[in-house]
């Protein structure tokens, strides 16, 4: 059965923020405690990590992955490639370029963010990449099947991703009627809640809750996760179906 795991569920300055003392921040709770927003796809076989922000380095070490088959990009800021030149050791042991799976907009991003890896005057030691642009049909790595899904964050469009009856959301503010109905049916549903109030670029949580609520799945988690939402009093407010992801929440689906 395949597992998804939460790498990390926070926004794009991490949970705490650098210099912040709120309540949150200063927490004891380790479920406050929110890396950069990635997850983990496993099976048997096969390794895919969704996103590799900042915190990608110690994300690996803490969940002891020593090897991964593919990388999947939802799109090109920060806080969702910023840690890539870290894939240098897999490249290592693996003996190989990483594959790389994204849309055009998010590979061109790449390129443009970390230029010496794609050099044709390769520097000795620096990542390599095998890149696989992706469109609007299902492909393969091994044998998971992987259905890219377009969303809105704000006038980007930017990759989510389903797995059989899961469905990966992240950074979204609209989804479109069509990509609606292709991830209708999920069981579970993982979609980004960044804050109460309302945001340009990103979904609130009633902006989540009304999404959760057009797909009808058995159960919702919501991740990209601001340091104004504390874990355990915003689960009393949620629907019985509905609870904030956390650093280490471990999925069978």
């Amino acid at each position: 059965m395949p597992q998804l795991t939460f790498l990390g569920t926070g926004t794009s300055q991490g949970v705490p923020i650098i210099g912040c003392h709120c309540s949150v921040c200063t927490s004891k709770n380790p479920k406050n405690k929110r890396l950069r927003t990635s997850v983990l796809i496993e099976d048997q076989q096969t390794k895919i990590v969704i996103d590799a922000g900042p915190d990608f380095r110690y994300q690996m070490l803490k969940e002891n992955i020593d090897s991964i088959d593919a990388i999947l990009i939802t799109h090109p800021h920060r806080d969702h490639v910023g840690g890539l030149d870290d894939i240098r050791p897999f490249n290592y042991y693996q003996q190989k370029p990483m594959p790389l799976y994204g849309s055009a907009l998010s590979l061109k991003g790449l390129q443009d963010t970390i230029p010496y890896a794609f050099s044709p005057y390769h520097y000795p030691g620096s990542p390599e990449f095998e890149l696989h642009p992706i469109e609007d049909q299902a492909f393969h790595i091994n044998e998971i099947e992987i259905l890219p899904i377009e969303v809105m964050h704000y006038k980007m469009p930017i990759s989510a991703y389903r797995f059989g009856d899961l469905t990966y959301i992240t950074d979204a503010k609209y989804i479109s009627e069509n990509s609606i109905r292709k991830i209708k049916g999920s069981k579970i549903l993982i979609v980004n809640a960044l804050r109460k109030e309302p945001h340009l670029s990103h979904f609130c949580i009633q902006d989540a809750l009304e999404f959760i609520n057009r797909i009808h799945p058995e159960k919702a988690y919501l991740t990209h996760i601001g340091h104004t939402l504390e874990n355990e009093q915003i689960n009393k407010e949620l629907p019985s179906n509905v609870q904030l992801a956390y650093d280490g929440l471990c999925l069978n689906f």
